[in-house]
């Protein structure tokens, strides 16, 4: 067997100190870290948080629009739609009967009548034929009347010769006044019954009452027709009218004509005329009763010469819809305000001098789509905010976008619109 070393076990003994002794010293450096570790943990928990202080930032006042509220003779603007109706129309009607003969060329439906044009003819025989048998009766009752002087000359004689004076009655029946009377009678009677005769056969002839336009023939050639029974549809072309409604509150603003002179203007327009053309026309009436959907008052627009017969303007058509502009009348001392200032209960927003909010409740006498006239609770060279906030309060400061003297309540702004 080989011999062992003899200084092998001490070797073995010395390595084991060497490794225990590592052991030991990295235990203790671990232990150190954790140690330090927690402590800084605990350190930093047990502090009190610091906030570092900013300067805060400041939020720029809202950007907005103003106008200049100036007092100025004003009046709001006033529209409404219309439909076209005539002022006057007629359906002609037979006096007489008999059959209808025919209509004369003018009577053709869209044409323009005069005034006594014949329209339409019907059969005159049977009235011929009265009008003689009314003649002969005259003549027959003339005669009678002639025959009746002859014996009342007759009368008188007799009575001068008999020397004798009767009463007032019994002279009377003795000259035959009576019967002269009835005599004159029955002539009058029989010069009625011919005139009578004499005007039926002109009825056989209808005639236009006034100048018109033939709307629409009722009734065709050839049919029989009574007294009463309707032949034509006409219409004057002199003037229509145009029943408009609007709010009872623009009755203040308009005049119906009368003695004292001519009603308000309107200006009217519709689709069916080319190159924005308009006719003029007058107020006359207010009607009575309102408007049965919305309870607004009724208007009367004249339009005279509507079919430009006279005058080549484009024509109005009955049953058409035009859009009127009324001339209002201007009342003085009113703020137009742009209808985008107005907010709930009649208020206003005011920019102050120190360029912050304030409310202003106003009386508004006129609400327009684009504009509303104010009368009181404003101040002449008050600025009036017209732009929207999200969250208006009293106080806040603002900014004006621009100087007020350059837009005052009315004028345009940058982009050249109207702000009211």
């Amino acid at each position: 067997m080989p011999a062992t070393p003899l200084d092998s076990k001490p070797a073995h003994h010395g390595a084991g100190r060497l490794q225990r002794g590592r052991f030991t010293l990295g235990g203790l450096l671990a232990l150190l870290v954790i140690a330090a570790g927690a402590a800084g943990a605990w350190w930093l928990v047990t502090q009190p948080p610091r906030v570092e202080r900013r300067a805060p930032v400041e939020v720029p006042a809202p950007l907005v629009d103003t106008v200049l509220a100036q007092r100025q003779a004003a009046a709001p603007e006033l529209h409404g739609f219309g439909r076209v109706i005539a002022e006057r129309e007629a359906r002609l009607a037979s006096r007489v009967s008999g059959e209808l003969l025919e209509f004369t060329p003018e009577a053709l439906p869209g044409s323009i009548v005069a005034a006594g044009s014949p329209l339409a003819r019907l059969d005159d025989s049977d009235l011929q034929l009265a009008l003689r048998e009314a003649e002969a009766a005259l003549a027959q009752a003339e005669a009678q009347l002639a025959m009746e002087r002859g014996e009342q000359q007759r009368a008188e004689t007799e009575y001068r010769s008999f020397g004798r004076e009767l009463s007032g009655e019994r002279r009377a029946l003795v000259l035959r006044e009576p019967q002269l009377r009835q005599a004159q009678a029955e002539v009058e009677r029989a010069r009625a019954a011919r005139d009578r005769a004499r005007l039926d056969l002109d009825r056989t002839t209808l005639s236009a009452p006034w100048r018109g336009m033939v709307q629409a023939r009722l009734l065709g050639s050839g049919s029989m027709v009574s007294s009463g029974t309707e032949l034509l549809h006409l219409v004057d072309v002199s003037r229509f009218w145009v029943r408009v409604s609007l709010p009872g509150e623009a009755m203040n603003w308009l005049h119906v004509a009368d003695d004292n002179g001519p009603g308000s203007g309107v200006i009217l327009s519709t689709r069916t005329w080319s190159g924005g053309e308009t006719r003029h026309g007058e107020v006359i009436a207010m009607l009575p009763a309102l408007e049965e959907q919305g309870l607004q008052a009724q208007l009367l627009v004249a339009v005279d010469d509507p079919l430009g017969l006279e005058s080549g303007a484009p024509a109005l058509r009955l049953g058409d819809v035009v859009r009127l502009v009324f001339e209002a009348r201007p009342q003085e001392n009113l703020f137009v305000i742009p209808a985008a200032a107005l907010r709930p209960g009649d208020e206003l927003w005011i920019l102050d001098d120190e360029e912050r909010l304030r409310r202003r409740t106003v009386n508004v006498i006129h609400r327009g789509q684009t504009q509303i006239l104010v009368a009181e609770g404003l101040t002449e060279g008050e600025r009036v905010v017209t732009s929207q906030l999200g969250q208006p309060r009293v106080g806040m400061r603002l900014r004006p976008r621009i100087a007020d003297h350059e837009r005052p309540a009315g004028e345009r702004n940058e982009q050249g619109e109207r702000r009211s």
